[in-house]
């Protein structure tokens, strides 16, 4: 009984294929070694000359303190379940994981957690207290709030659900002010 292996050929030919194209590329790049230009090789009259591109600023998030008024402590508290919990503790003198326990976080000072391994940049940042603004910047995208930082959520786009989950920390903040 004989079987086909032409399927097989196929995917071992397009597979032969990506790697050759591969290794070819890496020894060009050893011997030829390209640069690219500083500068643009030639203008069009008319035209304004750029300068270097400067990365676009980050849109600007509408205040979350008027719909603290509103939000839902439990369904935070569920956001915090879901999409903290696998790094953060929320209970008083909870331990911390690969990120700090979150008890108490609203008006305490960034890198508040003693012992805690913080990055550089959120340790330059300790003197700061977490307002209910810099949590609502920070949980949409801590990335843009804090370059330099080793948290890899990607963020909460939903503004309900930033709200939601402030309300619950500020539930676990004794000391947190008032919205």
């Amino acid at each position: 009984m004989a079987t086909n292996l032409e399927g097989n050929k196929i995917v071992a030919a397009v597979l032969t294929a990506g790697i050759t194209f591969a290794v070819a590329g890496v020894i060009g790049r050893l011997l030829v070694h390209p640069t690219m230009p500083h500068h643009t090789a030639m203008t069009i009259p008319g035209q304004a000359t750029e300068g270097p591109a400067t990365p676009a600023a980050a849109p600007a998030l509408d205040p979350i303190t008027p719909l603290l008024a509103n939000a839902d402590v439990a369904a935070g508290q569920q956001v915090a379940q879901r999409q903290c919990a696998s790094c953060h503790s929320f209970n008083e003198g909870g331990r911390a994981g690969v990120g700090p326990n979150l008890y108490g976080i609203v008006g305490n000072h960034h890198a508040h957690m003693e012992g805690f391994n913080y990055s550089t940049a959120m340790r330059g940042m300790a003197d700061k207290p977490w307002t209910y603004e810099d949590l609502n910047a920070w949980i949409h995208n801590p990335r843009s709030y804090l370059a330099g930082n080793r948290m890899s959520f990607a963020g909460l786009s939903n503004t309900q659900q930033r709200a939601n989950l402030i309300a619950y920390l500020r539930s676990i903040s004794p000391s947190a002010p008032a919205p």
